[in-house]
Protein backbone atom coordinates (compact mmCIF):
# COMPACT_ATOMS: atom_id res chain seq x y z
CA UNK A 1 0.00 0.00 0.00
CA UNK A 2 1.51 3.85 -0.61
CA UNK A 3 2.10 5.48 2.53
CA UNK A 4 1.55 9.00 3.02
CA UNK A 5 3.74 11.75 2.67
CA UNK A 6 4.75 14.60 5.32
CA UNK A 7 3.96 16.68 6.70
CA UNK A 8 1.45 14.68 9.39
CA UNK A 9 -0.52 16.08 12.18
CA UNK A 10 1.09 13.94 14.64
CA UNK A 11 5.06 12.97 14.81
CA UNK A 12 7.66 12.77 16.84
CA UNK A 13 10.74 13.49 17.26
CA UNK A 14 12.64 10.53 17.07
CA UNK A 15 13.99 8.46 20.21
CA UNK A 16 12.10 6.31 22.36
CA UNK A 17 13.39 4.26 25.47
CA UNK A 18 15.79 1.19 24.60
CA UNK A 19 14.78 -2.19 26.07
CA UNK A 20 16.66 -3.84 29.02
CA UNK A 21 17.99 -6.03 25.91
CA UNK A 22 19.69 -3.13 24.08
CA UNK A 23 21.39 -1.70 26.67
CA UNK A 24 22.84 -5.05 27.98
CA UNK A 25 24.03 -6.05 24.66
CA UNK A 26 25.78 -2.62 24.27
CA UNK A 27 27.43 -3.34 27.33
CA UNK A 28 28.56 -6.75 26.75
CA UNK A 29 29.85 -5.43 23.25
CA UNK A 30 31.00 -2.25 24.20
CA UNK A 31 32.66 -2.36 27.50
CA UNK A 32 33.11 -6.24 28.33
CA UNK A 33 33.83 -7.74 24.77
CA UNK A 34 31.38 -10.66 25.48
CA UNK A 35 29.38 -10.06 22.11
CA UNK A 36 30.52 -9.39 18.42
CA UNK A 37 28.99 -6.72 16.67
CA UNK A 38 26.61 -9.12 14.29
CA UNK A 39 25.17 -10.24 17.68
CA UNK A 40 24.37 -6.72 18.75
CA UNK A 41 23.23 -5.71 15.45
CA UNK A 42 20.55 -9.11 15.86
CA UNK A 43 19.89 -7.51 19.56
CA UNK A 44 19.22 -4.39 17.86
CA UNK A 45 17.52 -5.40 14.92
CA UNK A 46 14.85 -6.90 17.01
CA UNK A 47 14.18 -3.75 19.36
CA UNK A 48 14.35 -1.85 16.26
CA UNK A 49 10.95 -4.38 15.09
CA UNK A 50 9.29 -3.95 17.95
CA UNK A 51 9.08 0.13 18.13
CA UNK A 52 8.30 0.40 14.67
CA UNK A 53 5.42 -1.77 15.54
CA UNK A 54 4.71 0.38 19.05
CA UNK A 55 4.73 3.34 16.80
CA UNK A 56 2.01 2.06 14.21
CA UNK A 57 0.20 0.34 16.72
CA UNK A 58 -0.35 3.99 18.52
CA UNK A 59 -1.56 4.76 14.93
CA UNK A 60 1.35 7.42 13.89
CA UNK A 61 1.99 7.76 10.07
CA UNK A 62 5.66 7.89 10.68
CA UNK A 63 8.26 5.69 12.74
CA UNK A 64 11.78 5.95 13.13
CA UNK A 65 14.42 3.24 14.94
CA UNK A 66 14.05 4.92 18.14
CA UNK A 67 17.54 5.08 17.99
CA UNK A 68 18.02 1.97 19.33
CA UNK A 69 21.78 1.96 17.65
CA UNK A 70 23.64 5.31 19.42
CA UNK A 71 24.41 6.22 22.44
CA UNK A 72 23.85 9.63 21.86
CA UNK A 73 21.59 11.81 19.78
CA UNK A 74 24.10 13.40 18.06
CA UNK A 75 28.19 11.92 18.47
CA UNK A 76 27.30 9.19 17.02
CA UNK A 77 26.79 10.65 13.68
CA UNK A 78 29.23 12.79 14.19
CA UNK A 79 31.47 10.83 15.08
CA UNK A 80 30.70 8.80 11.72
CA UNK A 81 32.35 11.77 9.66
CA UNK A 82 35.82 12.18 8.21
CA UNK A 83 37.79 14.59 10.67
CA UNK A 84 36.15 13.97 13.45
CA UNK A 85 36.07 11.80 16.41
CA UNK A 86 34.21 11.55 20.04
CA UNK A 87 36.31 11.45 22.76
CA UNK A 88 35.86 10.51 26.77
CA UNK A 89 36.35 13.86 28.46
CA UNK A 90 34.04 16.02 30.21
CA UNK A 91 32.00 18.23 27.58
CA UNK A 92 31.69 21.92 27.49
CA UNK A 93 27.76 21.46 28.58
CA UNK A 94 26.26 20.65 31.65
CA UNK A 95 22.60 19.40 32.10
CA UNK A 96 21.04 20.59 35.87
CA UNK A 97 25.02 20.15 37.08
CA UNK A 98 25.10 16.79 35.14
CA UNK A 99 28.61 16.64 32.40
CA UNK A 100 28.74 14.66 29.15
CA UNK A 101 31.35 12.16 29.74
CA UNK A 102 32.46 12.44 25.87
CA UNK A 103 33.64 15.83 23.54
CA UNK A 104 34.24 16.23 19.78
CA UNK A 105 37.21 16.79 18.46
CA UNK A 106 38.09 17.77 14.71
CA UNK A 107 41.06 16.35 13.66
CA UNK A 108 41.45 16.55 9.90
CA UNK A 109 39.08 18.57 7.09
CA UNK A 110 35.39 17.41 7.41
CA UNK A 111 34.08 15.41 4.94
CA UNK A 112 30.71 12.91 5.13
CA UNK A 113 32.00 9.61 4.27
CA UNK A 114 30.00 7.42 1.17
CA UNK A 115 29.68 4.26 3.72
CA UNK A 116 28.48 6.66 7.28
CA UNK A 117 26.68 4.06 8.79
CA UNK A 118 23.37 5.58 9.30
CA UNK A 119 22.77 5.14 6.27
CA UNK A 120 22.50 1.63 7.06
CA UNK A 121 20.60 2.60 9.63
CA UNK A 122 17.73 4.03 7.37
CA UNK A 123 17.57 1.38 5.01
CA UNK A 124 17.04 -1.35 7.62
CA UNK A 125 14.09 1.18 9.27
CA UNK A 126 13.15 1.45 5.55
CA UNK A 127 12.85 -2.35 5.78
CA UNK A 128 10.33 -2.90 8.00
CA UNK A 129 8.18 -0.25 7.92
CA UNK A 130 4.68 -0.33 7.04
CA UNK A 131 4.04 3.44 7.30
CA UNK A 132 6.79 6.64 6.50
CA UNK A 133 10.39 6.02 7.87
CA UNK A 134 12.14 9.23 9.32
CA UNK A 135 15.62 9.26 10.45
CA UNK A 136 17.06 11.94 12.66
CA UNK A 137 20.52 13.03 12.68
CA UNK A 138 22.55 16.31 14.21
CA UNK A 139 22.15 19.58 12.36
CA UNK A 140 25.23 21.27 10.87
CA UNK A 141 25.04 23.81 14.12
CA UNK A 142 25.71 20.96 16.01
CA UNK A 143 29.28 20.49 14.62
CA UNK A 144 30.73 24.04 15.47
CA UNK A 145 28.51 24.54 18.56
CA UNK A 146 29.64 21.40 20.35
CA UNK A 147 33.04 21.50 19.75
CA UNK A 148 35.17 23.91 21.82
CA UNK A 149 37.99 25.85 20.17
CA UNK A 150 41.07 24.16 21.34
CA UNK A 151 39.60 21.10 19.91
CA UNK A 152 39.82 22.31 16.14
CA UNK A 153 43.28 20.94 15.21
CA UNK A 154 43.47 21.41 11.41
CA UNK A 155 45.07 24.66 10.40
CA UNK A 156 42.85 25.77 7.86
CA UNK A 157 39.85 26.54 10.40
CA UNK A 158 41.73 29.40 11.84
CA UNK A 159 39.37 31.30 9.21
CA UNK A 160 36.02 30.14 10.91
CA UNK A 161 34.74 30.61 7.28
CA UNK A 162 36.17 27.58 6.44
CA UNK A 163 35.32 25.72 9.04
CA UNK A 164 31.21 26.68 8.44
CA UNK A 165 32.02 26.10 4.48
CA UNK A 166 33.59 22.45 5.14
CA UNK A 167 30.47 21.73 7.64
CA UNK A 168 27.91 23.10 5.10
CA UNK A 169 29.60 20.78 2.43
CA UNK A 170 29.52 18.00 4.73
CA UNK A 171 25.78 17.91 5.45
CA UNK A 172 24.86 18.84 1.75
CA UNK A 173 27.13 15.55 0.92
CA UNK A 174 24.74 13.95 3.80
CA UNK A 175 21.08 14.88 2.72
CA UNK A 176 22.17 14.15 -1.01
CA UNK A 177 23.43 9.99 0.37
CA UNK A 178 19.99 9.80 2.56
CA UNK A 179 18.51 10.77 -1.21
CA UNK A 180 19.99 8.36 -2.44
CA UNK A 181 19.43 5.57 0.04
CA UNK A 182 15.86 5.95 -0.18
CA UNK A 183 15.23 8.61 2.60
CA UNK A 184 12.36 11.37 1.78
CA UNK A 185 11.99 12.50 4.95
CA UNK A 186 15.54 13.78 6.53
CA UNK A 187 15.11 15.29 10.39
CA UNK A 188 18.14 17.65 11.51
CA UNK A 189 18.39 18.27 15.53
CA UNK A 190 19.39 21.71 15.52
CA UNK A 191 18.94 22.66 19.15
CA UNK A 192 21.49 25.24 19.09
CA UNK A 193 19.29 27.79 17.72
CA UNK A 194 17.16 27.69 21.33
CA UNK A 195 20.15 27.74 22.76
CA UNK A 196 21.44 31.11 21.82
CA UNK A 197 18.00 32.30 23.44
CA UNK A 198 19.40 31.65 26.71
CA UNK A 199 20.45 34.31 28.62
CA UNK A 200 23.14 32.44 30.14
CA UNK A 201 24.24 30.82 27.08
CA UNK A 202 24.41 33.92 25.12
CA UNK A 203 26.73 35.70 28.21
CA UNK A 204 28.99 32.61 27.61
CA UNK A 205 29.11 32.76 23.83
CA UNK A 206 29.93 36.70 24.27
CA UNK A 207 33.10 35.36 27.02
CA UNK A 208 34.60 33.72 24.02
CA UNK A 209 34.79 36.20 21.52
CA UNK A 210 31.18 35.62 19.77
CA UNK A 211 28.41 37.32 18.92
CA UNK A 212 25.28 35.07 19.30
CA UNK A 213 23.31 36.66 16.61
CA UNK A 214 25.93 36.21 13.77
CA UNK A 215 25.95 32.73 15.18
CA UNK A 216 22.09 32.55 15.17
CA UNK A 217 22.15 33.89 11.62
CA UNK A 218 25.45 32.07 10.09
CA UNK A 219 23.67 28.50 11.41
CA UNK A 220 20.78 29.58 9.37
CA UNK A 221 22.54 29.98 6.35
CA UNK A 222 24.33 26.72 6.92
CA UNK A 223 21.35 24.65 7.36
CA UNK A 224 19.82 26.51 4.20
CA UNK A 225 22.80 26.15 2.24
CA UNK A 226 23.52 22.02 2.62
CA UNK A 227 19.75 21.68 1.59
CA UNK A 228 18.38 24.25 -0.85
CA UNK A 229 19.50 21.89 -3.77
CA UNK A 230 17.72 18.93 -2.34
CA UNK A 231 15.28 16.97 -4.73
CA UNK A 232 11.25 18.11 -4.21
CA UNK A 233 10.01 14.85 -3.03
CA UNK A 234 12.40 15.25 -0.07
CA UNK A 235 11.26 16.89 3.28
CA UNK A 236 13.30 18.11 6.06
CA UNK A 237 12.38 18.46 9.55
CA UNK A 238 14.28 20.85 12.31
CA UNK A 239 13.84 20.12 15.99
CA UNK A 240 14.97 22.58 18.60
CA UNK A 241 14.89 22.11 22.32
CA UNK A 242 16.88 22.95 25.45
CA UNK A 243 18.31 19.99 25.89
CA UNK A 244 17.41 16.49 27.34
CA UNK A 245 19.61 14.10 29.31
CA UNK A 246 17.90 12.11 31.80
CA UNK A 247 14.96 14.40 32.17
CA UNK A 248 17.26 17.49 32.97
CA UNK A 249 17.72 20.67 30.48
CA UNK A 250 20.81 22.73 29.84
CA UNK A 251 19.21 26.02 28.94
CA UNK A 252 16.13 28.45 28.94
CA UNK A 253 14.43 31.24 27.12
CA UNK A 254 11.76 32.20 24.68
CA UNK A 255 12.53 31.63 20.88
CA UNK A 256 12.07 35.56 20.01
CA UNK A 257 15.75 36.19 19.36
CA UNK A 258 15.98 33.22 16.84
CA UNK A 259 12.32 32.62 15.03
CA UNK A 260 13.11 35.06 11.96
CA UNK A 261 16.52 33.38 10.81
CA UNK A 262 14.83 29.93 11.93
CA UNK A 263 11.52 30.12 10.18
CA UNK A 264 12.60 32.30 6.98
CA UNK A 265 16.50 31.79 6.79
CA UNK A 266 16.51 28.01 7.21
CA UNK A 267 14.46 26.61 4.09
CA UNK A 268 13.12 23.98 6.16
CA UNK A 269 9.73 22.32 6.06
CA UNK A 270 8.44 20.91 9.51
CA UNK A 271 9.69 22.96 12.57
CA UNK A 272 9.55 20.78 16.14
CA UNK A 273 9.27 22.78 18.67
CA UNK A 274 10.03 22.44 23.20
CA UNK A 275 7.14 23.77 24.48
CA UNK A 276 6.07 22.13 27.50
CA UNK A 277 7.17 24.71 30.37
CA UNK A 278 7.63 28.31 31.03
CA UNK A 279 11.55 27.66 29.77
CA UNK A 280 10.23 27.75 26.26
CA UNK A 281 8.72 31.23 26.41
CA UNK A 282 5.22 32.39 25.35
CA UNK A 283 4.01 31.31 21.66
CA UNK A 284 4.06 34.83 20.38
CA UNK A 285 6.84 34.03 18.13
CA UNK A 286 4.96 31.54 16.07
CA UNK A 287 3.65 34.98 14.54
CA UNK A 288 6.86 35.42 11.96
CA UNK A 289 6.48 31.86 10.47
CA UNK A 290 5.40 32.42 6.50
CA UNK A 291 2.10 32.01 5.72
CA UNK A 292 2.11 28.64 2.61
CA UNK A 293 3.36 24.89 3.66
CA UNK A 294 5.84 25.05 6.36
CA UNK A 295 4.19 23.13 9.33
CA UNK A 296 5.46 23.72 13.38
CA UNK A 297 4.45 20.86 15.84
CA UNK A 298 4.67 22.90 18.82
CA UNK A 299 5.72 19.71 21.63
CA UNK A 300 2.85 20.80 24.45
CA UNK A 301 3.85 16.87 25.21
CA UNK A 302 6.45 16.65 27.76
CA UNK A 303 8.95 13.26 27.57
CA UNK A 304 10.62 14.37 30.72
CA UNK A 305 7.81 12.91 32.99
CA UNK A 306 5.30 10.16 33.46
CA UNK A 307 2.35 12.58 33.97
CA UNK A 308 0.27 12.38 30.99
CA UNK A 309 -1.64 15.94 29.20
CA UNK A 310 -5.55 16.39 29.51
CA UNK A 311 -6.47 16.59 25.90
CA UNK A 312 -8.86 19.71 27.04
CA UNK A 313 -5.73 21.31 28.17
CA UNK A 314 -4.04 20.85 24.64
CA UNK A 315 -7.20 21.69 22.50
CA UNK A 316 -7.03 25.13 24.30
CA UNK A 317 -3.28 25.84 24.06
CA UNK A 318 -4.07 25.01 20.15
CA UNK A 319 -6.56 27.64 20.72
CA UNK A 320 -3.71 30.09 21.59
CA UNK A 321 -1.40 28.86 19.32
CA UNK A 322 -4.11 29.51 16.57
CA UNK A 323 -4.19 33.74 17.35
CA UNK A 324 -0.58 33.18 16.08
CA UNK A 325 0.32 31.13 13.15
CA UNK A 326 -2.48 29.38 10.64
CA UNK A 327 -3.88 26.02 12.39
CA UNK A 328 -4.12 24.36 9.02
CA UNK A 329 0.18 24.82 9.95
CA UNK A 330 0.34 23.65 13.15
CA UNK A 331 0.52 19.94 13.89
CA UNK A 332 1.36 18.01 17.17
CA UNK A 333 4.23 16.47 18.78
CA UNK A 334 6.17 15.31 21.96
CA UNK A 335 8.73 18.30 22.66
CA UNK A 336 11.56 16.00 22.73
CA UNK A 337 12.66 12.67 22.25
CA UNK A 338 12.32 10.13 24.92
CA UNK A 339 15.76 9.05 25.18
CA UNK A 340 18.24 11.72 23.63
CA UNK A 341 20.85 9.39 25.38
CA UNK A 342 21.16 5.42 25.73
CA UNK A 343 19.98 6.02 29.24
CA UNK A 344 16.85 7.43 28.39
CA UNK A 345 14.64 9.71 30.27
CA UNK A 346 13.36 8.96 33.83
CA UNK A 347 9.92 7.88 32.70
CA UNK A 348 8.53 4.13 31.47
CA UNK A 349 7.71 2.41 28.62
CA UNK A 350 3.96 2.23 29.62
CA UNK A 351 4.32 6.43 30.15
CA UNK A 352 5.56 6.52 26.51
CA UNK A 353 3.24 4.30 24.88
CA UNK A 354 0.66 6.67 26.66
CA UNK A 355 2.54 9.99 25.40
CA UNK A 356 2.34 8.45 21.49
CA UNK A 357 -1.29 7.25 22.09
CA UNK A 358 -2.21 11.31 23.47
CA UNK A 359 -0.49 12.51 20.28
CA UNK A 360 -2.38 10.26 17.83
CA UNK A 361 -6.07 11.13 19.61
CA UNK A 362 -4.85 14.98 20.18
CA UNK A 363 -4.70 14.84 16.10
CA UNK A 364 -7.70 13.29 15.48
CA UNK A 365 -9.18 15.75 17.75
CA UNK A 366 -8.28 18.41 16.20
CA UNK A 367 -7.86 18.09 12.65
CA UNK A 368 -9.75 15.20 12.12
CA UNK A 369 -6.98 12.96 11.27
CA UNK A 370 -2.75 12.34 11.43
CA UNK A 371 -2.38 12.99 8.11
CA UNK A 372 -2.93 16.15 5.66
Amino acid sequence: MPVAAPPFRADHVGSLLRPDSVKAARKRHYEEGAIDAAELAAIEDEAIRGVVKLQEEAGLPVVTDGEMRRAYWHFDFMGGLEGMEIVEGEANVKFAGIALSARPVITDRLDFPADHPMLDHFRYLASVAGVTPKISIPGPSCVHFRTRPEDIAPARYKDEEQLFADITDTYRKAVDAFYAAGCRYLQMDDIFFAYLCDPRQRAERKAQGQDPNFLIDRYAQMMNDAIKHRPSDMVIGMHMCRGNFKSTHAAEGAYDPAADAVFNKTGVDIFFMEYDTDRAGGLEPLRLLSKGRQRVMPGFITTKTGELEKLDDLKRKFDEASRHADIDQLGIAPQCGFASTQEGNTITVDDQRRKLDLVVKTAEAIWGGVDK
